[in-house]
């Protein structure tokens, strides 16, 4: 039974990613995803399939992904899709069901209260399978699997350490972040080395080492190495962190300020607080103290992980 894991790159692809040894379908997988740095160094030596690139509400990249799936699953080589979004699963699930190919979707972490937009489609898809990762809206329809954030655990040292490697990441979606970008140029010491992936963001005064975009890999050792790790609230920052062993300060785009398309960073923000995996913060509201606070914290993966509990038989 060969399964095809459908996902956007960002978010949405480092969520499957991390979920694939809990589904317990990675002896016969083959992805189908956006070609990007990201997806070229996280899916190193997989067979990946790649698709149109489509973004958020792409009409046109979301028919571009269709008849990408119509010519991936005309072979009848696959018996199962499994995808986490965004549009892209949409476009896959179509021709799939058409075709008596098992769908099951599980929707994004950073979903904590209901299904997105992309959700909310495949939910009208008759058969297909859905899962959520909170159990507070599970419901006759929507199972509740686990959470992609079960597998890590915080831990706190005796001592700060001196901020002198600090990684920041804005995204590199086409939503700038400015206000952030603005008060960590006052409140980082001069004296550190800062690597500064500030996506589309841009302010009157931009540091002089700003990129846009950063390779993955770079960032991921680069996260390895820091003192402390800012980010935006978005799943794929908060598991590149997660996964560097670092709490990050996490501070949510607010849609009021035109940094995103609603509030769903805010949610994940109040989450993974919650869990004490990162530092939750508001753009205006970091501190210098923050930065020396979060040199104390480290993540650790845990050592086992419940399966993540979805109806496999198809």
């Amino acid at each position: 039974m060969t399964t095809l894991l459908v996902a956007s790159t960002g978010g949405h692809l480092a969520e499957l990613h991390d979920l694939l040894p809990r589904l317990g379908v990675q002896d016969d997988c083959v992805w189908a995803t956006f070609d990007s740095p990201q997806s070229r160094s996280l899916l190193d030596g997989a067979e990946v399939i790649h698709v149109p690139p489509a973004t958020s509400r792409d009409l046109v990249g979301a028919v571009r992904d269709l008849v990408a799936a119509r010519r991936v699953l005309g072979g009848g080589r696959f018996s199962r899709v499994i995808s986490t979004g965004a549009s892209v699963a949409a476009s896959f699930f179509l021709p799939a069901l058409r075709a008596g190919v098992a769908c099951h979707y599980i929707e994004s972490a950073t979903r904590t209260t209901g299904p997105s937009l992309t959700g909310r489609m495949v939910a009208r898809l008759p058969g297909t399978g859905l899962y959520t990762q909170y159990p507070s809206w599970a419901d006759g329809r929507w199972r509740y699997g686990g959470s992609i954030f079960d597998a890590y655990v915080p831990r706190e040292s005796s001592a700060t350490r001196p901020v002198s490697r600090v990684v920041v990441t804005l995204g590199t979606q086409k939503y700038g972040f400015p206000r952030l970008l603005e008060r960590l140029t006052r409140i980082i010491p001069p004296s550190a080395e800062v690597l500064w992936q500030v996506g589309s963001t841009r302010i009157p005064r931009m540091p002089a080492d700003a990129r846009p975009q950063v390779p993955f890999a770079e960032m991921q050792q680069a996260m390895r190495e820091a003192d402390v790790v800012v980010t935006h609230a978005g799943v794929g920052s908060a598991l590149t962190a997660l996964r560097a062993g670092q709490r990050a300060i996490y501070v949510p785009r607010r849609r009021p300020h035109g940094e995103h398309v609603d509030d769903h960073q805010v949610e994940m923000a109040r989450e993974l607080d919650r869990r004490g995996l990162v530092l939750a913060r508001e753009a205006d509201q970091v501190t210098e103290n923050d930065l020396s606070l979060a040199t104390r914290w480290t993540v650790s993966a845990r050592k086992e992980v419940e399966p993540f509990r979805w109806t496999n038989q198809n």
